[in-house]
């Protein structure tokens, strides 16, 4: 069996704290149950040192192994989503209107477990830093700890992260060098008229046929600006305006979503989304304001890091996907892989619904590959010098 024995044996234990997890999403950079939990059982594992207060509710918890070396770090997200859960599980969400149903529940529960083993073991030379992190999915939680100085203040020289994957069988892992997740960019756009009785539209200005116009225009950003080899995607999502049948509103907003790999191509997405609403607002006699906003870079593993990682999930994993193919979702360990060299890998949890969709559930039978992953990795990176006695390997 490709799961280490001392983490078979407490599997049990982690199903326990991952169903509590579950139970009581929080979300955002307000973690502090979560973040309460996580520290309580660090300190119950023997962590040397456990550091809360990062990016308000973010923890990172150290282990000292056997002489000196280097330190890895080993990331796990906390929060969840704001939707309702539909799942049916006995420890379903109780908080209305928020769920895990990212498998931010199952990450944590996956470093915990590699917690309690390496504090057990220490078959390590080095230190490992265990870094728990809120506000994945809002306004990067990983950038605040990077921009806090944690790579330094902890002198972590490497960094790896797993998610977990409903559309992997369970045990597989997925990975690729180079870029796996795109960068993210949001935009808004507010069309300004002027607004009237919809039966005398001569007397006004109407920013609807505009805001159609800029709607249809985006998509040529895509097909006839972008090279039609890369990767660019420009959404149009959201179009508000109007509260009556017969009023021709003063103001429309529209918003979406730009994911790419390359910063060229993201800075010609951008400058074509300006120049195309400035240049229909022009032309319709209306006014255009245009709120760009850049998010998450995108997440680029680097390539020694992420050969090592395969090598090592090859020992745990059911099976190995070394040139899985980019995709557009996107990751703030974006923000910690620009800061040190690592790698970010998913992991199989059995074909079924999408994350970020109500049914969603993490299978917790993927949470013994996971931390089984994170305590040879650190093992293999960070070696005693000598073999691993059977009794301590617990393999």
């Amino acid at each position: 069996m490709p799961v280490v024995n001392r983490i078979a044996e407490f599997a049990e234990d982690m199903k326990t704290w991952r169903h509590h997890l579950h139970r009581n999403p929080e979300l955002g950079l307000e973690c502090h149950a979560t973040a309460a939990f996580v520290a309580a059982r660090l300190r119950e594992f023997g962590v040397d040192e456990v550091h809360e207060g990062l990016a308000v509710t973010g923890l990172v918890g150290i282990i000292h192994g056997q002489g000196a070396g280097p330190v890895t770090g080993l990331r796990a997200d906390m929060d969840a989503l704001p939707m309702d859960e539909e799942t049916g599980a006995d420890w379903a969400s109780e908080m209305g209107g928020k769920m895990h149903a990212c498998g931010h529940d199952g990450h944590t529960t996956m470093l915990l477990g590699a917690a309690r083993y390496l504090a057990e073991t220490r078959n390590f030379s080095g230190s490992v830093a265990l870094i728990f992190q809120p506000a994945e999915e809002t306004i990067g939680g990983g950038r605040i700890m990077v921009e806090e100085g944690m790579m330094d203040r902890f002198g972590i020289t490497e960094v790896y992260a797993l998610h977990t994957d409903p559309f992997g069988a369970l045990g597989q892992f997925r990975t690729r060098p180079g870029p796996i997740m795109a960068a993210v960019d949001d935009f808004e756009i507010t069309v300004t008229g002027k607004g009237g009785h919809a039966a005398y539209p001569h007397e006004c200005v109407d920013p609807m046929p505009c805001t159609l116009a800029i709607g249809q225009a985006l998509q040529t950003i895509v097909s006839r600006n972008a090279d039609p080899l890369a990767s660019l995607v420009v959404s149009l999502t959201q179009v508000h305006g109007g509260s009556a049948f017969n009023i021709i509103p003063e103001e429309v907003s529209m918003g979406g979503t730009v994911r790419s790999f390359d910063p060229a191509l993201r800075d010609l997405a951008e400058k074509r989304l300006r120049t195309i609403v400035q240049g229909l607002a022009l032309s319709y006699g209306v006014s255009a304001h245009v709120d760009y906003h850049r998010n998450y870079p995108p997440t680029v593993n680097h390539a020694d890091q992420t050969g090592y990682a395969v090598q090592v999930a090859r020992e745990v994993g059911a099976s190995v996907m070394d040139d899985l193919a980019p995709e557009m979702g996107a990751e703030d360990f974006s923000y910690m892989l620009n800061a040190r060299p690592g790698a970010f890998l998913f992991l199989g949890q059995g074909i079924g619904p999408s994350v970020h969709h109500p049914k969603f559930d993490f299978n917790d039978e993927a949470a013994p590959y996971g931390a089984s992953f994170f305590v040879r990795l650190i093992e293999a990176r960070q070696p005693l010098g000598q073999a691993l006695h059977p009794s301590r390997d617990g393999g």
